[in-house]
């Protein structure tokens, strides 16, 4: 294995992982809003039932729920493996996963808004609706984006779980080469690719959060 061509594997497995990373964030940062929503609900029935969604997920482990998004088809339909493919399933987990998660950061900053807010616009005359997108969401979207980074930044970490069900990503490409050619060399190089794709990721954020600087 020359050092070059160990470069080029793992620069595969890394799209594969920007695939999984960018997937998932195009799923799961929009689906956590009704999900939030849903658990703010006034219906009772409809709270317990996405109350019981965001506690399935976060108390149990993502790589059983990859696996399960994986087999749930066959199981439940018999639907041949070999039509679904591995990295949809693996984005689906994920968005599903990260949607709780997100869920749950997105609820406590609306309720972070004071009240007074919301008695102030409807004095003014605004609906439900106007209050939510024009005072609520902006304020809201502010607060958030710290501990949105930090699930975000997670989330390149745990694109090394798609190995659960044979996804060749960065990581298993690492492990195999490593074990291939009995070196460390492999896991450490996917050790720096992984750092500078955070650090990319981090770098973003800080200039997406400071976008919103006129809501401090």
């Amino acid at each position: 294995m020359t050092f070059s061509s160990m470069i080029a594997d793992l620069l595969s497995g890394l799209l594969v992982s920007v695939e999984i990373f960018a997937f998932t964030l195009l799923l799961a940062l929009p689906l956590g809003f009704p999900v939030a929503l849903g658990r703010m609900s006034r219906n009772k029935v409809v709270a317990a039932v996405f109350r019981i969604f965001i506690s399935i997920v976060r108390g149990t482990p993502l790589m059983l729920q990859i696996i399960f998004v994986y087999f749930a088809p066959y199981i439940f339909f018999k639907m041949p493996l070999s039509r679904y493919p591995r990295l949809l399933a693996t984005v689906l987990a994920f968005g599903l996963n990260y949607a709780a998660y997100f869920a749950e950061i997105y609820r406590g900053g609306i309720l972070s808004i004071d009240k007074g807010q919301r008695e102030a616009a409807t004095a003014l005359g605004m609906s439900r609706s106007q209050t939510f997108f024009r005072i609520i969401l902006p304020q809201t979207v502010k607060r958030v984006i710290p501990a949105v980074g930090n699930e975000v930044i997670t989330l390149v970490k745990d694109t090394s779980l798609a190995f659960t069900i044979a996804v060749t990503e960065m990581f298993t490409i690492a492990k195999q080469l490593s074990s291939a050619n009995t070196t460390m060399t492999p896991l450490i190089a996917a050790g720096v690719f992984y750092y500078v794709f955070n650090y990319l990721v981090a770098y973003g954020l800080e200039r997406f959060e400071k976008r919103f600087a006129y809501y401090s």
